[in-house]
C-alpha cells in the first residue's frame, strides 16, 4: 500500500529563489565547462551519475577545496568496494573548515534555557590552535585516536577540529551513554585522549557525569590524558579519575601559540569513527574518511541545502548521531553554526523556535518524531514566532509521513523548502535529500543525492518504480567508508553492504521511487513485517496509528505465530498513550479500523497492547529489533545503545501476547 499520489505539491520554489540558489550557479558552470545541456534537476543528476569524474571535479572546485587535488578523480571506478578517489589529492579537513579568522559568529551555543554564549571565527581558530598544539605536545599524531564524551558543546568542535588538524582520528559519544555503552565503542578504537564533560543539563536538572567518567576511564587502559570540560560544575576533584587535567590547564602552556601547521593527508586517510546503533551486539566501528565526508557535505550543504555564506545552519543532535558531524561540515560553506544542548520540549516544544528566532535561523533541522510531538501539543509557531529568515526545514531520524509535511506548511510556515532527508551512519550523509529548486510533495523526499546512483530493486534485483524495494546504490562515490576497524580483510564490512547484490550498496531501507521521482522511505528492510509472506513496511502503520489524538507514539513488531513457528508472523502494535489514557475494546478497534480503511487487511494488527514508554537508541529512533528479539526470549544483545533500556523489560512481561 503506497501513499495516495497528491495532485498538487504543498510547496513549489519561485523563480527568483531557483535562479539565486546554489545548485542553479553550480549547473551553469558544469555546463560551460563540460558543453553539456543541464536544464533541469533530472539532467543534472543524470550527468553527475554518468560523468562521476567530471562533476566531483566540478564540485571540488566549486566548493573551493584546501588541498592539492592531482589531476586524477577516480581509479577503480567500476569496483564496490575498491574505488578509489583523487587518489593523488593531499587535504586536512580542519584547514578546510576553519578558512575565516575574522569577529563574525563562527558557533552559537545554547544549553536549555541556562547557558548562552557564542564564538567568533576567530577565536574558534585560536583555541583550536591552542588545543592541537596540547596535543602533538604529548605526542598525538597522525592515526592516534582521539575521544570524546561530550555534549553538543563548542569545545567539542574544538576538539574535533585540534585532532584533524595533526592527522588524528576523532570519535565521539554523548554523556547520555553509559559506562558498558562508551566502552562498548571506544574500547574498541583504543584511544589516547579522552575528552569528557563533568555533567550536562537535561530538561531543568544537572545530570553528573564524574563518577561514571572514573569508571570509564578505569576501562580504557590505552588513555594517556583525560580532559575534563567544565559545563555545570565551577569547581572540580579529579583524584579518583586517571590522567585527568581540567580543559584549562591542559591548554595554559599553549597560549600563545597563534598558527595551526594543519598536515595535509591522502584523500582516503581517515577522519571519523562512527558507530552503528549496537542494539544487535557490539557496535560495528565505521571508518570514514576525511576527504569524502568533505566533498559530500559541501554538496549536501550548498547544492541540496542551499546554504550559503552567513547563513545560520541548526541540526538538533547529540554527538552520538552522525547529524553531529555533518552539522560541523557548515562550516566549510561560511555559515555560522547554531547548537544546542538539552531537551528539545523545554517549554513545550517553543524552545527551539525561540532560538530560531533569537538568532535568525535559516535552516532547521529536526527529527520527524520531534514535528510528530509539536503538532500533537498543538503548537502553531508561525503564529507565535518570528520566522522570517528561515528558509529550509531538515527532517531525519524516521521517515516524516504526509501528516507531518502538511503540519510543518500549515504552522510552521508556508514558504519554506522542508527536505526530509535519508541515509546514515554508514555513509555520513544523505542518499536521498531535499532541493531549494524541486517541489514538495507531501509525504516524500524530493530527489536522489547528486552524483549517488541510487535505485529500488525487487527481491531479484530489477528495478522498480512505484513498488516497494531495497534501497540500492549501484555505482561507487566517495563517501563510501574505508572500512571498519579492526576488519582487516574487509570481510565484514563486505557482509554489511554488499552481500544482497553484487557490486551494489544495499542500503537496509526499505523504498519506492515515486512518479515525481521522489522517494518514500517505509522503514528499515530488517524489521519489515512479513504476514502471510506479503511484505509491509512499519512506516506504513505508523503513519495510521499516530494520526489518533489518544496515540502519542507507537511500534510494531512480527510475533512469529503460532509461538515457535518460524514460518509467519502476526502483527503485534504497542502504543503509547496519552498521560491518563487506558487502551480499552473502543480506541482497540479505532486503531484496527484506521489501520484497514487506509491500508489492507494485512496491516491490521493481531494484537494492539499499551505501553508506558517506547524503547529508542540514544539519536531517537526506535528499536524494533530489540522489543522482537525480547518478545521471542531471545536476548538483546547491547541494551547500553538504548535511551531508555528500562522500557524493554514491559514488553518481556507481556503474558497478553500470547493469547
Amino acid at each position: 500500500m503506497s501513499y495516495a499520489v497528491a495532485t498538487e505539491p504543498l510547496w513549489r520554489p519561485g523563480a527568483e529563489r531557483i535562479a539565486a540558489a546554489n545548485i542553479t550557479a553550480f549547473s551553469r558552470e558544469a555546463e560551460a565547462r563540460w558543453g553539456r545541456s543541464l536544464p533541469d534537476y533530472p539532467a543534472l543528476h543524470a550527468w553527475s551519475v554518468a560523468q562521476p569524474e567530471e562533476f566531483w571535479l566540478s564540485l571540488w572546485d566549486y566548493g573551493a577545496v584546501v588541498g592539492e587535488r592531482g589531476e586524477v578523480v577516480l581509479e577503480q571506478g567500476g569496483c564496490m568496494p575498491g574505488a578509489r578517489w583523487f587518489p593523488q589529492a593531499r587535504l586536512n579537513f580542519a584547514e578546510n573548515l576553519l578558512r575565516s579568522r575574522d569577529d563574525s559568529d563562527a558557533l552559537v551555543f545554547w544549553g536549555e534555557e541556562r547557558v548562552k554564549n557564542r564564538m567568533s571565527h576567530g577565536d574558534l581558530y585560536r583555541q583550536v590552535a591552542h588545543f592541537a598544539a596540547a596535543l602533538r605536545e604529548m605526542g598525538v599524531g597522525q592515526g592516534d585516536r582521539v575521544a570524546a564524551w561530550m555534549p553538543n558543546l563548542p569545545e567539542t568542535i574544538i576538539v574535533m577540529l585540534a585532532a584533524a588538524s595533526i592527522g588524528a582520528i576523532f570519535s565521539s559519544a554523548s554523556p547520555d551513554f553509559g559506562v558498558q555503552g562508551v566502552l562498548d565503542r571506544f574500547g574498541q578504537i583504543e584511544p589516547k585522549v579522552l575528552v569528557a564533560v563533568d555533567g550536562y543539563y537535561y530538561n531543568g536538572k544537572i545530570v553528573d557525569c564524574m563518577d561514571r567518567l572514573a569508571a570509564i576511564t578505569d576501562g580504557l587502559p590505552s588513555v594517556k590524558r583525560v580532559v575534563v570540560v567544565p559545563y555545570v560544575h565551577a569547581k572540580h576533584d579529579l583524584s579518583h579519575v586517571h590522567h585527568a587535567r581540567v580543559l584549562a590547564d591542559f591548554v595554559k602552556p599553549f597560549q600563545a601559540v597563534t598558527e595551526i601547521p594543519f598536515v595535509r593527508l591522502p584523500f582516503d586517510y581517515p577522519l571519523y569513527i562512527m558507530y552503528s546503533s549496537g542494539t544487535t551486539g557490539v557496535p560495528k566501528c565505521i571508518v570514514h574518511c576525511a576527504g569524502g565526508a568533505l566533498l559530500q557535505h559541501i554538496k549536501e550543504h550548498r547544492l541540496h541545502g542551499d546554504v550559503k555564506p552567513g547563513d545560520r545552519v541548526f541540526y538538533f543532535t547529540t554527538c552520538g548521531w552522525m547529524m553531529w558531524n555533518w552539522l560541523v561540515s557548515g562550516l566549510a560553506a561560511g555559515a555560522t553554526l547554531l547548537l544546542y544542548d538539552g531537551s528539545p520540549m523545554i517549554g513545550n516544544g517553543a524552545i527551539l523556535f525561540d532560538y530560531a528566532q533569537a538568532e535568525g535561523m535559516t535552516h532547521l533541522g529536526t527529527s520527524a518524531k520531534f514535528i510528530d510531538g509539536i503538532a500533537k501539543a498543538g503548537l502553531k509557531p508561525g503564529q507565535t514566532h518570528d520566522l522570517s529568515a528561515l528558509r529550509a526545514i531538515f527532517s531525519t531520524g524516521s521517515p516524516l509521513v504526509p501528516e507531518g509535511f502538511e503540519y510543518v506548511y500549515r504552522e510552521i510556515k508556508a514558504d519554506l523548502c522542508l527536505s526530509s532527508i535519508s541515509g546514515g551512519t554508514d555513509i555520513i550523509s544523505c542518499f536521498v535529500l531535499g532541493n531549494p529548486t524541486l517541489p514538495v510533495w507531501s509525504g516524500e523526499i524530493q530527489c536522489k543525492g547528486l552524483g549517488m546512483a541510487v535505485d529500488v530493486f525487487d527481491e531479484m534485483g530489477i528495478p522498480v518504480r512505484g513498488e516497494k524495494g531495497e534501497l540500492v546504490c549501484t555505482r561507487p562515490f566517495p563517501v563510501m567508508p574505508v572500512g571498519f576497524w579492526n576488519d582487516p580483510d574487509g570481510a565484514r564490512y563486505r557482509a554489511a553492504y554488499f552481500e544482497r547484490f553484487e557490486n551494489i550498496w544495499c542500503h537496509g531501507d526499505y523504498s519506492e521511487i515515486t512518479v515525481h521521482d521522489g522517494l518514500i522511505i517505509y522503514g528499515r528492510s530488517d524489521a519489515t513485517l512479513n504476514p502471510g509472506g506479503v511484505r509491509i513496511g512499519t512506516a506504513e502503520i505508523y503513519r495510521q496509528v499516530e494520526k489518533l489524538e489518544e496515540v502519542l507514539e507507537s511500534l510494531v513488531i512480527g510475533q512469529q505465530w503460532p509461538p515457535g513457528d518460524a514460518s509467519d508472523v502476526r502483527v503485534v502494535l504497542f502504543v503509547k498513550l496519552r498521560e491518563g489514557l487506558k487502551l480499552d475494546g473502543s480506541l482497540t478497534d479505532r486503531i484496527r479500523r484506521t489501520i484497514r480503511d487506509n491500508t489492507t487487511p494485512r496491516h491490521v494488527p493481531a494484537r494492539v497492547v499499551q505501553v508506558e514508554d517506547i524503547p529508542r537508541t540514544k539519536s531517537g529512533k526506535i528499536v524494533e529489533l530489540a522489543v522482537r528479539s525480547v518478545v521471542h526470549n531471545q536476548p538483546v544483545k547491547n541494551v547500553e545503545a538504548l535511551a531508555n533500556p528500562a522500557a524493554l523489560e514491559q514488553f518481556r512481561d507481556r503474558a497478553e501476547l500470547q493469547s
